[in-house]
């Protein structure tokens, strides 16, 4: 017989487990995901096509500069990302990046891209020392410190003009033969300096969801509590510092293969050291994308203005403004804010989910069931336990 749960009308609505209901928020996450997919897949293939929608050869090297900033400061966002040092000297590796393949491929000979590998390590062992010196210190006297490398390495290359060429320059052989016209080495060179941001970019992410990235961002976050709760933090900084070391040198000898010409007042420069930073802030050093982006509209910006105003100095005052707009207003990045923006839009998880009249009919008839399992179960138990019981009621049946 159907009992009374069954033959009463039910409410529409009402209160079920006090189960907070996200579903829409989740389903907004899985359409913000697949947007972030398409956007991403937008961005690789407008990339790949930026050396076939150039017009001329000067939009495909205006490209390749813009490449050359993007791989820069990704490789700066290492250092300034996980550990939040800002160092105003990064110049110092990307300079002996590019000095470190034209020495090697001038003096010794050896094939220009084992020499720009080979360079990139040989800096990367240097970093070493210098980054147990320098990491030693936080805040303006690490950012002074990082200065004063960059000047001092200006001051070596220029002297040393025997080695170096010093002022006048010097000469880096071109790694593809004379075949290779000009608008196609930019094509190259802008593939290569892609391949290299692709691998930076897979790098950082692996660092990020490790164990390793943790305790970085931690460091990021509070150094000495980080150092209280058992992070090895002068470790963890030595390491992320030699690969941001490694990545920038590459990124360093990479160009100076594509430019052709090194001079030290141009490769030691606290001006291209600056150039890494603010990319990297405005776009987002917390972001995975965020120097790539910073890069793209940054360096964009840069040769517009040159392009514009010529040898005035009219391009950093720009740039001056543009990044104190974004310190005052989106401090944590273009990529970040805009995340934030769009996070805002997501729908609030109610507190209690709402059930309708067909799962309350369903739930109470479940009850039911188990209630008189339960019932049974316990007069089954009852009967076993008392022989007198089970007898009388076998007498009276």
């Amino acid at each position: 017989m159907p009992n009374a749960s069954d033959l009463a009308t039910p409410t529409p609505t009402a209160p079920a487990t006090g189960r907070p209901d996200d579903s829409a928020g989740e389903r907004f996450d899985r359409r913000l995901g697949l947007a972030k997919a398409g956007l991403g897949v937008v961005a690789i293939v407008l990339a790949l096509m930026v050396p076939w929608l150039a017009p001329d050869a000067f939009i495909l090297s205006v490209a390749v500069v813009i490449a050359s900033y993007a791989a820069f400061a990704v490789g700066w966002n290492f250092v300034g990302g996980f550990t939040g040092y800002i160092s105003l000297g990064h110049a110092s590796y990307s300079g002996l990046g590019g000095y470190a393949v034209a020495l090697l491929t001038t003096h010794t000979g050896i094939n220009p891209w084992v020499a720009l590998v080979l360079g990139a390590v040989v800096v990367a062992l240097l970093a070493v020392p210098i980054g147990i010196a320098s990491l030693r210190v936080r805040g303006a006297s690490f950012v002074i410190v990082s200065i004063a490398l960059v000047l001092i390495l200006l001051l070596v290359f220029q002297s040393w003009a025997s080695v170096t060429g010093g002022s006048e320059g010097l000469r880096v052989p071109r790694p593809f033969d004379s075949s290779v016209l000009r608008p196609e080495q930019h094509t190259r060179f802008y593939f290569l300096f892609l391949v290299l941001i692709g691998i930076a970019l897979l790098v950082w992410w692996l660092i990020d969801r490790s164990q390793f990235g943790a305790g970085l961002k931690a460091i990021r976050e509070d150094e000495d509590k980080a150092e209280a709760l058992g992070v090895p933090t002068f470790r963890y900084k030595l390491v992320v510092f030699v690969i941001s070391a490694f990545f920038t040198s590459l990124a360093g000898g990479l160009y100076a293969l594509w430019f052709g010409n090194l001079d030290p007042v141009f490769q030691f420069s606290i001006l291209t050291g600056s150039y890494m930073v603010l990319m990297s802030l405005f776009g987002g050093i917390r972001s995975l994308v965020g120097p790539v982006v910073g890069a793209v509209v940054v360096g964009y910006a840069m040769e517009v203005f040159k392009a514009q105003y010529g040898d005035s100095q009219f391009h950093l005052v720009a740039l001056g403004l543009l990044l104190a707009v974004v310190v005052l207003f989106m401090p944590e990045g273009v990529v970040p804010a805009l995340l934030g923006l769009v996070h805002r839009l997501r729908p609030a998880a109610t507190s209690i989910r709402e059930e309708s009249a067909a799962e309350l009919l369903e739930r109470n008839r479940a009850i039911d069931a188990e209630r008189r399992a339960n019932n049974e179960a316990s007069t089954e138990r009852e009967a076993v336990d008392d022989p007198r019981h089970a007898t009388t009621g076998k007498g009276r049946s």
